[in-house]
């Protein structure tokens, strides 16, 4: 059966995709009305599956990259999109089918279905990532071994470049630089061949993003309902006391501190964050850590919140879920896991089911998943 997104799908889409984006991908709000009014100029567009895939078909995988507190501010250019399609075709000699989406999380899980509509292609119903990373070395396809043939920046202003760098650390200090030369935000492209594609994805991400958005805009009791098709825990429910963030080379980083209130009130957890909430920690100890997912939302809606539009005060729910298999994988853990990101730490699987995080829910002590050095 075919299945098209119509402007009427975009507020579930950018509900569901600021919940994947574990604090980042940056904020939905801009993209969430750029997509529906792209859809409504240009008309729904076609949601395929990979499998659904032939020998001719060319995906282009596109995101904006840089620090989400710069996107608040600084609006991409209507003429970014159409940019990367006409260079991404000419450097790869090939025209592209399908758009798909670097990261689901966030502004980047909603703005490619727009750029979709905009520029006449498909979407494809997958992202290389299943929630939002911060740096071009963490997607599916590096995990994969799927070479990183070219890869398209352009900026808001106008300035184009191709990279043809030899591997995806390469390409992350070249994207990074250009990234923060053009005010630290930019929109990028590469293309990704459909034989190329079966393995390399986390299938199925743009319908799971719609699906777990309506969780959070139907339900009477948004945060326990989006647990409920999360599959997740929730840590704690409480006010956030702190807010330690700075911009720099081109990420947010910084952490964020909650006190519980109710049954949790005598509970504090710190989350630290690049761009995305990368740990969870209690008195010191380590609950959950990337790449499993970690997300705050506001206690009343279930609507996430991204790091850069933190703030004290917030009455919030954290919620954990499990990453994809692949992002457990050894080579997954060696780009995405906690040493990835600086942590001295192993990374322990996180299971919803598990008594300890029942038990963290309820308020009492939840156990220990390790300790930061």
């Amino acid at each position: 059966m075919t299945r098209e997104i119509t402007s009427d799908d975009v507020a579930a889409l950018a509900a569901g995709a600021a919940i994947f984006g574990t604090g980042g991908g940056g904020a939905v709000t801009t993209s969430r009305f750029g997509t529906a009014d792209a859809l409504r100029k240009h008309g729904p567009v076609r949601l395929r599956t990979v499998a659904e895939l032939t020998g001719q078909d060319m995906v282009i995988v596109m995101s904006g990259i840089g620090a989400p507190t710069v996107g608040i501010e600084m609006l991409p250019s209507a003429a970014q999109p159409e940019t990367l399609l006409r260079e991404t075709e000419r450097a790869a000699g090939r025209r592209a089918t399908a758009v798909m989406a670097t990261e689901i999380g966030g502004t980047n899980g909603v703005g490619p279905v727009g750029w979709a509509a905009q520029l006449g292609l498909d979407v494809l119903d997958a992202d290389g990532m299943g929630r939002a990373f911060p740096e071009a070395t963490m997607v599916a396809m590096n995990v994969a071994g799927v070479p990183r043939r070219l890869t398209v920046l352009s900026d808001v202003v106008g300035n184009v470049t191709v990279m043809r760098t030899i591997d995806a650390t390469w390409l992350e200090r070249h994207v990074r630089a250009f990234s923060v030369a053009s005010g630290s935000l930019c929109l990028g492209a590469s293309p990704l061949y459909a034989e190329d594609v079966p393995g390399a994805v986390i299938e199925g991400t743009v319908g799971r993003a719609i699906e777990v958005g309506h969780a959070v805009l139907d339900a009477a009791e948004p945060v326990p309902a989006l647990a409920e098709t999360l599959g997740a825990a929730v840590l704690i429910s409480g006010k956030i006391i702190d807010v330690a963030r700075r911009t720099e080379g081109g990420f947010v980083r910084g952490s964020v501190t909650i006190a519980g209130t109710g049954t949790d009130r005598d509970r504090l957890l710190r989350v630290e964050l690049q761009n995305e909430n990368l740990i969870v920690l209690a008195d010191g100890e380590v609950l959950v850590s990337v790449p499993d997912l970690i997300t705050l939302v506001d206690s009343e809606t279930g609507h996430a919140i991204s790091t850069e539009l933190l703030r004290f005060g917030q009455r919030v729910s954290v919620l954990a879920w499990s990453c994809d298999p692949l992002w457990r994988t050894e080579r997954g853990l060696d780009i995405a896991g906690p040493r990835a990101f600086g942590y001295d730490i192993d990374y322990v699987p996180f299971d919803a089911g598990d008594p300890r995080w029942a038990s963290a829910e309820r308020g009492s002590e939840p156990g220990t998943a390790g300790a930061v050095q």
